[in-house]
This record gives C-alpha cells, sequence and structure tokens, in this order.
C-alpha cells in the first residue's frame, strides 16, 4: 500500500510543482504579486510536503495499512482543498459568497491539518527494520 501510495503522492506533488512555478512566471510576467500568497501554499503544502509523504512511502513500510490509505486520501483532499480554499476565498474568481469561500477555505485547511496529524501518527508505526 505504501508504494502506491507514495508514487500517487509523488504524482500529486509533480502537478502542484508546475502549478506553483507557473503561477510565479505569471507573477513575474505581470508584474502583480496577487497571487503571492497561493503561490507560496502550493509549493509549500502541495509540492513539498505532498513529495515528501510520497518519498517517506516510497522509503518505509508502515503495519497499520489503512492508515495509509487514510493519511493518503486526507493528503490529496487536505492540499487541493487549502490551496483551492485559499484561491477562492482570496480572489473569488467565481464571484462566490464569501460564506461559502470561506466554509470551503476551512474545510480544505482542516482536511489539510488532519493529514499532518495523521502522518505525525504514521511517522511512529514503521516496521522495526525500517528504524534508524
Amino acid at each position: 500500500m505504501e508504494k502506491i501510495w507514495g508514487i500517487r503522492l509523488i504524482r500529486l506533488a509533480a502537478m502542484f510543482g508546475v502549478i506553483g512555478t507557473a503561477l510565479g512566471s505569471h507573477m513575474s510576467g505581470a508584474g502583480s504579486y496577487a497571487f503571492r500568497p497561493i503561490h507560496a501554499h502550493v509549493l509549500l503544502a502541495g509540492w513539498l510536503s505532498v513529495f515528501a509523504w510520497g518519498v517517506f512511502y516510497r522509503v518505509y513500510s508502515v503495519r497499520n495499512q489503512l492508515l495509509v490509505t487514510i493519511h493518503g486520501w486526507t493528503a490529496v483532499l487536505g492540499s487541493i482543498g487549502l490551496t483551492s480554499g485559499m484561491w477562492f476565498y482570496t480572489l473569488n474568481p467565481f464571484q462566490w459568497n464569501e460564506t461559502v469561500t470561506l466554509v470551503y477555505f476551512i474545510i480544505g485547511g482542516t482536511a489539510s491539518l488532519t493529514s499532518f496529524i495523521l502522518f505525525l501518527i504514521v511517522t511512529f508505526m514503521i516496521d522495526q527494520d525500517d528504524r534508524g
């Protein structure tokens, strides 16, 4: 299960990397820094964190496979929800109700926080042979 989630998370991280660098290129070319907080979160919460989790799962074996799956899904939902929620809330490109964008942002952030907490737990559940 770790190998499957490892490559899934690495591929998602690669998508975040492309989006984050495209946002950075756009800001540079346009001379506008309106996307700065979104750009930073896409690269940190999206690319860096998700990539690190993917590499972890490619390297270590975890005793609780259900926890790996739950963490994987919260990682996907949290990273996408947090970054898109920040975009919706900050720039409101679709002119949604402010409450809707705020709730979306909060749900994404909560899923992201849950993912980080689950990952902390996962790090204590690696197979004995993998501990250094």
